[in-house]
C-alpha cells in the first residue's frame, strides 16, 4: 500500500488494477499538490544589481543636467552668427631655386625665424667657379677695349696725315705741279684712313658690349649664389624639416615649412541667411577651446562668392537653406605678430561675426588684447 502511495506521488493518479498488486483491491493513487514557485537567490541578486545601475545612471543624468544648467553659457543676442572652425596660418615653403646639396642648416623645427634670417645654405662651389671665370672675362673685355681705343687713336692719326697730303696735293693741282692722277690718289688716301677710323670705333664699341655681357654673367652668377643661402621671407615660426643636411635636392626642393605669424586666420561657414548680412570689416571674435576665456578681436577678411555645399537641384526654401559660405575671420597682423609664441595652427574653435553694429558683444566675449 505504501508502494502504491508512492507511485502515485510520481505520477499522474491512475488506476491500479487487481492482478497487479495481488490480494488487493482496485485502489485510486491520490492526486499530489504542486508546490509553490519562489524565485532563486540568483535571480534576486540581478534584479537589485539592474535597479541600482538604473538609479546610478539616473543620478549621474541629473548631475550632469544640473551642472550644464548652471554653467551653460547665455544665449547670443541677435546680430550675431557663430561657426567652428580650426586656427589656421599661412604656410611658407623655404625651398630652393636651382639644384644643388645642402651645405648647412641654421634653425630647427619650432624655431621662430625673423624676416631676413639665413635658414639654409647650399653649396655653391660650381658657381663660385663660374663666377671667378665670369669676373676673367670681364678682365679680358676691359683690356680688348684699352687695345681698340689706342687702334682708334693710331687710325685717327692716319686721317690727319692723309687729309694734309690732301691739302698740299690740291695746291700744287691747281698750279700745275702735279698731274691729276696723283690728286686722285691722295684723296683716295684720304677716305681709306676715314674708313679704318671708323672701324676703330666699331671695334671699341664691339668690346665695350663684350664688357657688358661679361659684367652682366658676374651680376647673374651673384645673384645666384646669393639665392643659395636660404632666408626667411617673414617672420615665423619653423613647422617642418623636410631635408637635412648632405641632401642633394631639385630645383624647387623643400627645406623647410614654416608658417607666417602675421597672417592668422579661422575659416567657418554660414548658412545663406547670415551670410547676407555679414560683410568684410565685420567685427568678430575668436574663442579657441584651449583658451575659452581669452576670447581674441578679429575682423572679416574675406566672403566666398560661391557657396561650399550646393545640392544639385535648388528648388525648395529648405534645399536652399543648405547652402553654406565660407566667411574667414583674420587676426590683426600686429596683434598675432605680438603673440606669436602663443600661435598654433590646428586649435579648434569658434569665431563670432557681429554683423550688427548696434548690438554689444556679450561679456564673455569682450576681447581683449
Amino acid at each position: 500500500m505504501n508502494d502504491l502511495r508512492d507511485i502515485g506521488a510520481a505520477s499522474v493518479a491512475q488506476p491500479v488494477r487487481q492482478d497487479q498488486v495481488p490480494g488487493a483491491a482496485l485502489v485510486l493513487a491520490p492526486t499530489p499538490q504542486r508546490a509553490i514557485a519562489r524565485p532563486a537567490a540568483a535571480d534576486v541578486g540581478r534584479w537589485l544589481r539592474r535597479l541600482l545601475l538604473g538609479l546610478l545612471v539616473a543620478a549621474l543624468a541629473a548631475v550632469g543636467g544640473t551642472y550644464w544648467w548652471l554653467h551653460r553659457a547665455p544665449p547670443l543676442p541677435a546680430g550675431i552668427a557663430y561657426g567652428n572652425g580650426r586656427l589656421e596660418a599661412d604656410p611658407i615653403d623655404i625651398a630652393t631655386k636651382f639644384a644643388g646639396r645642402i651645405l648647412e642648416l641654421r634653425v630647427e623645427e619650432g624655431d621662430m625665424a625673423k624676416a631676413g634670417q639665413v635658414l639654409a645654405i647650399m653649396d655653391t662651389r660650381d658657381l663660385d667657379a663660374s663666377l671667378k671665370k665670369a669676373e676673367a672675362q670681364v678682365e679680358q673685355a676691359n683690356k680688348a677695349i684699352a687695345e681698340a681705343n689706342a687702334n682708334v687713336a693710331q687710325m685717327h692719326t692716319q686721317v690727319v696725315l692723309a687729309q694734309q697730303q690732301m691739302e698740299r696735293a690740291e695746291t700744287l693741282l691747281k698750279n700745275g705741279w702735279i698731274t691729276r692722277e696723283l690728286f686722285d690718289q691722295r684723296r683716295q688716301q684720304l677716305e681709306g684712313a676715314r674708313a679704318a677710323e671708323l672701324a676703330a670705333n666699331a671695334r671699341v664699341l664691339a668690346a665695350e658690349a663684350v664688357l657688358n655681357a661679361a659684367q652682366h654673367d658676374v651680376e647673374l652668377y651673384k645673384v645666384n649664389i646669393a639665392d643659395n643661402t636660404l632666408m626667411a621671407p617673414k617672420n615665423g615660426r619653423i613647422e617642418y624639416r623636410i631635408a637635412n643636411v648632405g641632401e642633394v635636392l631639385p630645383a624647387g626642393g623643400k627645406v623647410f615649412t614654416m608658417l607666417d605669424v602675421g597672417y592668422v586666420y579661422m575659416d567657418i561657414y554660414l548658412p545663406t541667411a547670415m551670410v547676407g548680412q555679414v560683410h568684410v570689416g565685420n567685427d568678430a571674435r575668436i574663442v579657441l577651446d584651449a583658451r575659452a576665456d581669452r576670447p581674441i578681436p578679429a575682423k572679416v577678411s574675406f566672403i566666398a562668392s560661391q557657396a561650399q555645399f550646393t545640392p544639385k537641384m535648388v528648388e525648395t526654401k529648405t534645399e536652399r537653406d543648405k547652402l553654406m559660405f565660407r566667411v574667414r575671420v583674420r587676426i590683426d597682423q600686429s596683434l598675432s605678430r605680438a603673440h606669436a609664441d602663443a600661435v598654433h595652427s590646428g586649435l579648434p574653435g569658434v569665431a563670432y561675426v557681429r554683423f550688427d553694429d548696434k548690438v554689444e558683444w556679450p561679456e564673455r566675449l569682450q576681447g581683449r588684447p
